[in-house]
């Protein structure tokens, strides 16, 4: 399998993130994004959107880092990480779901303005945080993890942009029980970090 990756995003760290979890193997391949590798014409034949993480897994192409989770949650029958019932996959879209729109248009964007001077309305993206980590909070008052008694990828999917948080200048300390949800992932075997979260500093 090669993954198409860029070390600083978010989206392609939870695709390493998961693949380590399950310890896969795998080939890392750069995409420099601030040379515009992500729009040549080699790369848009993989990925026409242009954008990253890809999973090539021989002649599978799989683009959109939660639809990459769900791939390689069934490809590798990690049924604990993806649940087959009914009730449980719908819990886990939902969150998918919320990984990709609130935590994408929250913290994500956040951290794009205030790490790489993105021109987008940093305002609007700590308003749309803010009530991602209420959400956030008041759901991990009575649970361990996002959907079930166990981490799945619903986890995984959120928890990237949200443990960093800090690249933002977004502080988590009014979020207890967020806090310590992260903790509880950065604590799983074979977990890895990336530049900007370190897990010692979600314990505080």
């Amino acid at each position: 399998m090669k993954l198409y990756d860029l070390e600083l995003s978010g989206n392609c760290y939870k695709v390493r993130l998961f693949l380590n979890l399950l310890q896969q193997p795998f080939e890392k391949v750069t995409v420099n994004v601030l040379k515009g590798e992500h729009k040549s014409p080699e790369y848009l034949s993989i990925n026409p959107k242009g954008q990253i993480p890809t999973l090539a897994d021989g002649e599978c192409i799989i683009s959109d880092s939660q639809a990459i989770l769900v791939y390689l949650a069934e490809k590798f029958e990690a049924e604990s990480w993806y649940p087959k019932d009914a009730q449980t996959r719908a819990e886990i879209q939902f969150w998918l779901s919320t990984a990709a729109n609130e935590a994408g248009r929250g913290p994500a964007d956040a951290r794009l303005v205030k790490l790489f001077g993105a021109g987008l309305d940093y305002n609007q993206a700590r308003q749309k945080t803010d009530a991602l980590l209420n959400l956030l909070e008041q759901h991990l008052q009575g649970h361990d993890w996002l959907v079930g008694d166990a981490i799945t990828i619903a986890d995984i999917a959120v928890f990237p942009y949200v443990g960093l948080a800090g690249d933002a200048e977004i502080s988590l300390e009014p979020y207890p029980a967020v806090r310590a949800w992260l903790n509880r992932i950065t604590t799983q075997p074979n977990f890895i970090g990336m530049p900007g979260l370190h897990p010692a500093e979600q314990t505080v």
